[in-house]
């Protein structure tokens, strides 16, 4: 059997049926399934997420990702043709300015403005929407950055979030299913950990604890900690070639506090593992690791974690199902193993457990 060519994106591709995708969560946040993948025996176990604490030991440690989903999405027109616009605030740049992305019918120009309506009236009307002037934000399109995302300069002053808590709301992944984040959303596409606003995708795999999981967890002597990963637009993206080696990867903002360095040597000390929750936490700590010894770090990191990474700080990670051929599904496969993360996939699809953001987790031992 000729070995896959690990750095060919063919290579992490796999069928995935549509039915299998999660557009809604479990009913509460820890009754999803979570697949248990043992590297060291190559077993595969089926349990529930609130079994963690009888699957983790005494001293381990779990990092969760602080990081708040900003109210990033954005609906709108073109102030001067009234044709439809959506985008997405990526972040604040300097001078007020705010840099977006977004998609209309024809070519946008320097100059030219979008008009924003609150998320948050009743009733999205379009022609509604155009007669309410008095509460519009218009956003002046400034400069096309050569990635097609835009600087763009708000009519009214004042802190980013504060606006895009009137105009915007949550934006939910395209597979989801839904342009405009429901009630129940707002809720639950937040982890209980989100106290750092920055993101624009959440941390998906900490949606699955409750504080009562966490207090189980306690009793078994498994601590905690946060690092902060602000999710990016690059969360969308494919691989931008067919070749992993050529693929430019995205960069994010990341924060590991002293108190968290500290944790983490104190687990080490004690013979405990580190469980990164997510892949975001696992890319905060390990970019960190890079700058040298763990200690108080905070920058943009474009690390791309593939096979053959050598892990310094994560041990275990818990982690939801993936995307073909995305870098996260790259990353699970660092650690585990790409024929034990394949296999995973394989009996995750026949054991129909679901996918994605709303979806059911992996833990990987």
């Amino acid at each position: 059997m000729v070995a896959p060519d690990l750095d060919d994106i063919s290579s992490w591709q796999y069928n995935l049926p549509a039915e299998l995708i999660a557009s809604r969560p479990a009913a509460k946040r820890d009754d999803s399934r979570l697949m248990i993948v043992r590297r060291d025996s190559g077993r595969i176990e089926h349990a529930k997420i609130r079994d963690l604490p009888d699957l983790l030991s005494a001293d381990d440690l779990l990092i969760f990702n602080n990081t708040k989903v900003l109210p990033a999405r954005l609906f709108g027109f073109r102030t001067s043709t009234r044709g439809k616009w959506e985008g997405l605030f990526l972040e604040q740049l300097a001078d007020a300015h705010w840099k977006i992305t977004g998609q209309t019918r024809g070519k946008l120009t320097v100059g030219e403005s979008i008009t924003l309506i609150s998320a948050h009236q009743p009733g999205r009307n379009h022609r509604d929407q155009r007669r309410q002037s008095k509460t519009a934000l218009q956003l002046k399109l400034v400069e096309c950055f050569a990635d097609g995302t835009w600087r763009v300069l708000p009519s009214r002053p004042g802190d980013a979030i504060s606006l895009l808590e009137q105009f915007g709301t949550l934006p939910l992944p395209p597979y989801i299913g839904r342009k405009v984040a429901d009630a129940a959303d707002q809720t639950r596409y937040q982890t209980i950990f989100a106290h750092e606003p920055g993101a624009i995708a959440a941390p998906t795999a900490g949606l699955h604890f409750t504080p009562e999981l966490l207090r189980r967890c306690a009793e078994h002597g498994i601590t905690s900690s946060e690092v902060t990963l602000h999710v990016g637009i690059g969360t969308f993206r494919p691989v931008s070639s067919q070749k992993l080696s050529e693929h430019e990867m995205h960069s994010e903002w990341g924060h590991v506090p002293k108190t968290s360095a500290d944790s983490i040597a104190s687990a080490r000390t004690a013979g405990g593992k580190i469980v990164a929750v997510g892949t975001t936490c696992v890319r905060t700590v390990e970019a960190a690791a890079e700058q040298g010894r763990l200690a108080n770090w905070h920058g943009s990191t474009n690390l791309f974690i593939k096979p053959g990474f050598k892990f310094t700080v994560t041990d275990q990670l818990l982690t939801n199902f993936h995307l073909p051929g995305s870098t996260l599904l790259v990353l699970v496969a660092a650690l585990a193993g790409y024929d034990l993360t394949m296999e995973a996939y394989r009996q995750a699809v026949a054991e129909q457990y679901r996918f994605y953001s709303y979806g059911d987790a992996m833990l990987i031992l």
